[in-house]
């Protein structure tokens, strides 16, 4: 069941560096947020402190709370691989495992967690999680070709598919459509509008038209100056945001003044 999240006070490091601080957000279940901003402003790192994917490189902590359904994921005895399966992330660039079939790649967080499925139900979580992909009607009939043999954004698609296989609550994006062409960045789109009748989504962009085209809510964030903290500048409905910005910053970043 897709959940909320509450984050108070968050400050994300990179060694000694602060990277992105003093962020406090409340992203509700089953809609689409939007983080938009220039480049080095901190919005995919924050996105990646909110399943713990910060934590894999060395030195990086976080301070402040990110919470959902009542619990800090950032809590002494909660298992960062836990967070990881109940808030998913579909990276950049598709990156299906390439010498998994597409049946194979599906089911990798399953594998991943060495959890044991019978065959008859590891076909029912491919079928269902490749149609909530609206992939299973490509690749039916080629299940054990490799994933990489897919076109690039069907890759993506199976990326998602791979993602919504363990069903998790919350599925994080991170600029999944920046390397895909028009016609598979709008099946991404219009599968993310879909997505949300069941997920919390929460997508990194950098394109304007996107945000506003897929987002129920947009949050900008900037930075002062090369080498400050990334910060939360403004945040509301995308219809708000991209119409009638409380901010200076973020009605000239939307205009394309500057970023």
């Amino acid at each position: 069941m897709a959940k909320s999240i509450d984050v108070s006070d968050l400050d994300i490091y990179y060694g000694d560096f602060l990277a992105v601080e003093g962020v406090t957000i409340s992203i509700p279940a089953r809609s689409v947020t939007a983080f938009i901003g220039p480049s080095g402003c901190g919005k995919s790192t924050f996105l990646r402190s909110l399943n713990r994917m910060h934590e894999v490189i060395p030195g990086a902590r976080v301070d402040g709370k990110v919470v959902i359904d009542g619990q800090d994921l950032y809590g002494p005895d909660v298992d960062p691989v836990v967070v990881r399966r109940q808030i998913g992330m579909v990276f950049q660039r598709p990156n299906p495992f390439p010498t998994m079939s597409i049946y194979d790649n599906v089911l990798a967080g399953f594998k991943l967690n060495a959890k044991r499925i019978k065959k008859s139900d590891a076909d029912a979580v491919v079928e269902r999680s490749l149609k909530s992909a609206n992939l299973w009607n490509e690749v039916k009939d080629r299940l054990n070709r490799p994933g990489s043999s897919l076109s690039g954004g069907q890759q993506q698609r199976l990326c998602i598919a791979r993602a919504v296989a363990v069903e998790p609550q919350v599925l994080l994006m991170d600029e999944p459509c920046s390397a895909l062409d028009p016609i598979s960045t709008s099946a991404i789109e219009d599968l993310v509008h879909e997505l949300k009748e069941s997920y919390t989504i929460v997508i990194v962009t950098h394109n304007m038209q996107q945000a506003a085209r897929v987002s129920d809510d947009t949050a900008f964030f900037n930075l002062a100056s090369v080498g400050k903290p990334g910060r939360l500048i403004e945040y509301g409905t995308t219809a708000t945001i991209f119409s009638n910005p409380e901010e200076k910053a973020t009605e000239a970043y939307i205009q394309g003044r500057f970023g």
